[in-house]
Formats: C-alpha cells, structure tokens, sequence
C-alpha cells in the first residue's frame, strides 16, 4: 500500500477506512507517536497490553482513533495522504497543512 486517505478531525480522532484498518490495524490497538512533522501509528495485536482502541464507526466498519495527546496543539483539521511503512511498521500521516 502506498498512499492512503485519512482523516484528522478537529476533536483530535484520526479516521481511517474500512480496508485500511482490517488489514493493517487486526488487533484494532495502536499506539500514536509524534516524529518531526509526522504523526506515527504503529498497530498493536490488540487492547489487552494498553494502546490506543480503534473504535469503529459506521456499519462500513470504519475506524476512528483519539490521537489528541499526540497532536500539536496548532494542528489543522483535515484530509491527509498516509503512507505505509513496512521497515517501521507504522502508518506515517504528515501533520502539515491538508
């Protein structure tokens, strides 16, 4: 997968789409970390070692996840291309502007 569509809403949720997070976020659990001008999401196999839920939302089965704690507080709301990737395990969203 290269680039994907996610979503930073103004209350601090990340959405993400059905497909996306079936087959990168199984376990439904991850963890956000902020890397220079990127926000990281690196899946966790599920909820029981902590984390981060992803809550799904609609009956499509699309997700959302707070990541508020690990925004800047100057962060616009908005769509952003992801990008996947595979040597760090992680769904990499530029927090730049959308």
């Amino acid at each position: 997968m290269t680039g994907v569509e996610v979503e930073l809403t103004a209350e601090g949720y990340v959405r993400l789409g059905v497909e996306l997070a079936r087959e990168r976020f199984p376990g439904d659990a991850a963890v956000a970390l902020q890397r220079s001008a990127e926000l990281w999401l690196v899946p966790l196999r599920g909820v029981q070692g902590g984390g981060l839920l992803l809550k799904q939302r609609n009956l499509d089965g699309d997700r959302a996840v707070l990541v508020r704690e690990a925004l800047p507080d100057e962060i616009e709301p908005g769509h952003r291309l992801a990008v996947w990737d595979h040597d760090e395990g992680a769904l990499r969203i530029p927090l730049g502007g959308a």
